[in-house]
């Protein structure tokens, strides 16, 4: 027997305002519904025999017509459009948390082809997990027993309606079957908000539209001290700086909110944690250190690509492959050789990964304006060229003789300038997902020339450089967010057929 909500039927809409509304009252309609059905059998219910089940919101729009109706701004954007007529949906989560993405993207298929949108209640069924309040663990004491009759009654996770297929360019939709309007199906960004609480230790409420990732604590450390300080400075930009364990510090003179109650220090640090510098609009920046790897970096940018960020940045370590190069060298990244494995599947190695020139413009700019540095100085300071990115970290230490390649000589041959283990997988991932990218490392050492960091040197290395890194980070945040998100969201992330959805 299966237990479900009062049917809601499908309605149609004109405006986008009207359509999220009817989308977060079905969504919240679903949730209520399990939530209280899973109330009942933690208390102890009999629920034998029965299925609970309830279904995500879904959008759907019919296009006659690819051609766009409104010039302007819309029409200049590379997304909010299809590419051609037919039926395109997607089902939609966490209406709460993406209201204004949700309320953008609807009204710029509106603008475009001037057609009525259609929200209704999926045959998508939304798992248990997925349902409960961030605050909410009441499956935390349940019995063994009880927790494995759980799949009984409710529905879990299925990993066959959360894969990658649509941003990776492979899916193929049925016959009769809807084209995705969106990158991310519901269930695969409910799996991804899941991971982002686990892994940075913050909830996804507190991400920002820019994300610098770090692979090194010193970062971390120069960012707590800078979230502090605006917290202390009642002129300051931001409102709230967020650490770990959601804990919320507001701007001084502004008073704390409901939500920051919820905060709890943690006992221990997560894998991966994340820092928030919160701005209105969600327009600050969020900082990840993702330590050492590509396996890291893949984690942790395959999940904050649903949160549909404006851009990302890495800025860490690399080695200097130059002899030109000084420690504490800036390397910008203008193309990358991807020796990382971990995206081999997802995005094969013949896809190129462009440079894009609005980012790469601001970090120059956030370089020259930081240090102080112009024309031949700034060219000395800071080498423009390709990255390498492996997945060995002692890759210096491979035979270098009577092999047919070495990575000395692939390095030579693909003219790389600087290696890392975290940059090409960041950037490969921003491609794959339309996330606008961008690299700019710091050289610590040149282990091909015999330059490795001893501790007096590594001291003041990181006393001297991770500070002003971290400011030309923050500065070109600043300059992409005065030039506008539309001008960020590039051509160059999209293909010829393409998702309606940013």
């Amino acid at each position: 027997m299966q237990h479900l909500p009062p049917f809601i039927a499908p309605s149609e809409h004109h405006d986008a305002d009207s359509a999220l509304a009817q989308i977060q009252h079905i969504y919240q309609h679903s949730v209520n519904h399990l939530r209280q059905a899973m109330r009942e059998f933690v208390a102890g219910a009999d629920m034998a025999n029965t299925r609970v089940r309830a279904f995500y919101p879904f959008v759907r729009v019919q296009i006659s017509s690819a051609s766009r109706k409104k010039e302007g701004l819309s029409s200049r954007l590379s997304y909010g459009f299809v590419a051609e007529p037919g039926r395109f949906e997607t089902t939609l989560t966490r209406p709460d948390l993406f209201a204004f993405y949700i309320r953008q993207q609807l009204a710029l298929l509106l603008q475009n082809h001037g057609v009525s949108l259609q929200v209704g209640t999926s045959n998508q069924p939304i798992p248990i997990h997925f349902s409960l309040a961030e605050d909410e663990h009441m499956e935390g004491s349940l019995s063994p027993e009880r927790q494995a009759l759980m799949r009984e009654v409710f529905d879990l996770p299925d990993l066959n309606a959360m894969d990658d297929g649509i941003a990776n360019g492979t899916h193929e939709p049925a016959p009769s079957e809807a084209r995705p309007l969106s990158l991310f199906t519901a269930p695969r960004i409910d799996y991804s908000l899941q991971r982002l609480r686990h892994y940075t230790g913050t909830s996804p409420h507190w991400f920002q539209n820019y994300v610098l990732f770090t692979n090194y604590q010193f970062y971390i450390d120069e960012f707590i001290a800078l979230g502090r300080a605006e917290m202390h400075n009642p002129d300051s930009e931001y409102i709230a700086f967020v650490e770990p364990g959601n804990m919320v510090t507001r701007r001084v003179g502004l008073p704390p909110e409901d939500v920051d109650a919820l905060g709890q220090m943690p006992p221990r640090l997560p894998q991966m944690p994340g820092y928030h510098l919160v701005r209105k609009g969600h327009s600050g920046i969020t900082m990840v250190n993702i330590g050492v790897g590509p396996a890291n970096a893949k984690t942790i940018t395959d999940h904050i690509a649903v949160l549909r960020p404006h851009a990302w940045l890495m800025l860490g370590h690399c080695a200097g492959l130059r002899t030109t190069q000084q420690l504490g060298d800036y390397v910008l990244a203008h193309a990358y050789v991807r020796e990382d494995h971990v995206l081999d599947e997802e995005l094969p190695l013949w896809v190129p990964i462009p440079a894009l020139a609005e980012v790469q413009v601001a970090l120059e700019r956030a370089v020259s304006e930081v240090t102080g540095s112009q024309g031949p100085e700034l060219k000395r300071l800071m080498r423009t060229g390709t990255v390498a990115s492996t997945d060995n970290r002692n890759w210096e230490l491979l035979p270098t003789h009577n092999v047919a390649s070495t990575p000395q000589r692939r390095f030579s041959q693909s003219r790389a300038v600087a290696l890392d283990m975290e940059s090409a997988t960041i950037a490969a991932n921003g491609f794959r997902f339309r996330v606008p990218y961008g690299t700019l490392l710091c050289v610590s050492d040149k282990p091909l020339h015999g330059e490795i960091k001893l501790p007096g040197m590594a001291n003041h290395f990181y006393r001297e450089r991770v500070n002003q890194h971290l400011q030309i980070g923050i500065r070109a945040v600043s300059l992409l967010r005065n030039a506008g998100p539309e001008q960020l969201h590039s051509r160059k992330l999209r293909s010829f057929a393409e998702v309606a959805f940013q």
